[in-house]
């Protein structure tokens, strides 16, 4: 039987939005335990069906991978102690600075992310001089049949205005070298999270991810 998202995990997520208070999460944390080794066993199933297109996730835990869901109220003006949602991050590595999955999963704001998201300036500039010797070659990936039934074009949040020093204000893929993240996002209803078929489900748009994560990662190999 394959694992699946319990309609609990939500529930659990949209009660912590609520009653997002340490007193609160306290007297129910049996909820929270309930609901997190729920998605452990779901990310158990989706990291093995996923090695079978990327043998780089076979080692990767699964508990590991899941986000606390404390959050760092330091240097936040939001107090709120807790996330109100899970997330997972998959391959990416630490920091974010090697492309890989990412699976949230939120009451009405779930999705799945595949790239890198925010890399430090040294891999940004890496990564921007890949694209622009390299641009046929990743405009060839965006442009997959595959891929483009799933992504209309990477995410542009942050989006500088102007070329990058360092590169020509004509260079044919100033686009993106405007760019400071490469990811692509795919949103996903409640009633996908909660399909039974789910992890197959979302392998086959992780999958998709694959060709643009080995063109970020190449240089770095």
């Amino acid at each position: 039987m394959s694992a699946s998202i319990s309609p609990k995990v939500f529930d659990f997520l949209k009660n912590l939005a609520q009653n997002n208070n340490r007193e609160w999460f306290t007297e129910n944390k049996n909820l929270y335990t309930e609901a997190q080794e729920n998605i452990i066993l779901f990310l158990e199933e989706l990291i093995k069906e996923m090695s079978g297109f990327d043998e780089q996730l076979e080692k990767i835990d699964a508990k590991k991978s899941l986000f606390r869901i404390y959050r760092d109220t330091r240097f936040s003006k939001d107090k709120t102690p807790y996330k109100t949602n899970f997330g997972a991050s998959l391959g990416m590595g630490k920091g974010s600075q090697k492309g890989g999955y990412y699976l949230h999963l939120e009451p009405g704001k779930s999705f799945i992310a595949g790239g890198i998201y925010m890399p430090e300036s040294s891999v940004l500039k890496t990564l921007r001089k890949e694209i622009s010797l390299y641009g046929h070659e990743f405009i060839k990936i965006l442009s997959n049949k595959d891929f483009k039934r799933y992504f209309s074009e990477l995410d542009q949040d942050d989006k500088l205005k102007k070329v990058p020093q360092g590169f020509e204000k004509e260079d044919p893929m100033a686009d993106y070298l405007k760019l400071k993240s490469f990811i692509v996002v795919y949103n996903l209803t409640d009633e996908e999270i909660l399909d039974k078929n789910a992890s197959k489900n979302l392998v086959k748009i992780f999958k998709t991810m694959k060709p643009l994560n080995d063109f970020l990662n190449a240089p770095f190999l």
